[in-house]
């Protein structure tokens, strides 16, 4: 086999990935992969480790075994500061910078995708208005858009999203849908987690679920979702997320 016959490599890949606390299994041994232009939605109930694989796989907890790749390669920390953008529980914005200055703070750290430009990114989340107000006299939810623009503007190929639909109206969580989709579309890929039965994104998803199976090696649940219908509308006056 030639190197152009050769398959691309996973954008992600885990294998046999655990982890514990106080000695006691978290989830794994696991094995799963995700590709370019794919979502991963993982799911689980309360202490199931939805959020402990994120910040495993974002480098912000250390495994207790396996590896993990990207793009064919190990995820050393310069690797993962390239590739990975992660949207947590927190917002993670700095509270006496205005909307417009936290999304400016985030190019000068990591640089932004193609010519995308932080008033476009605002009015995408529906904050066109609020480029001058200070993140901490925003509510929950704006506060939420703002990390979605903030989400937006990376150019980081590999999406890790906790509970991306949190604090977000029916209207939000059209969006993050949307945003997902085209993230996908332009080669990136998303995992996405939520205990809610909210729709995955109706792009190549798979489901990732963890439980008390899930920590047996031969455990891991993954199937194909079924597409859901199309997106509808972001919301009044919102313009459609374009890579």
């Amino acid at each position: 086999m030639t190197p152009l016959d050769r398959p691309a490599p996973a954008l992600l890949e885990a294998r046999g990935l655990r982890f514990a606390r106080n000695d006691e299994p978290v989830f794994g041994p696991l094995d799963f992969s995700v590709d370019a232009g794919e979502a991963l939605l993982v799911q689980g109930g309360n202490g199931a480790g939805k959020t402990t694989l994120l910040r495993v796989l974002a480098g912000l907890l250390r495994a207790d075994g396996g590896e993990i790749d990207i793009d064919g390669e190990r995820a050393r920390a310069a690797r993962r500061a390239r590739a990975i953008a992660y949207l947590g529980h927190l917002p993670g914005l700095k509270a006496d910078l205005s909307a417009l200055e936290n999304l400016n703070f985030l190019c000068g750290l990591q640089g932004r995708r193609r010519a995308q430009l932080p008033e476009n990114a605002l009015a995408i989340v529906g904050l066109a208005g609020y480029e001058d107000a200070l993140a901490r006299q925003l509510s929950a939810g704006q506060k939420k858009r703002l990390s979605l623009a903030r989400l937006w503007m990376s150019p980081a190929p590999l999406w890790l999203l906790d509970e991306p639909y949190a604090n977000l109206d029916l209207d939000g969580i059209e969006l993050v849908n949307r945003m997902v989709q085209a993230h996908l579309r332009d080669g990136g890929a998303a995992l996405v987690t939520t205990h809610g039965a909210y729709a995955a994104p109706p792009v190549r998803t798979r489901m990732l679920v963890l439980g008390e199976a899930s920590r047996s090696a031969d455990a891991l649940s993954v199937s194909v979702a079924t597409p859901n219908a199309g997106p509808g509308t972001v919301g009044p006056g919102q313009p459609e997320p374009t890579p």
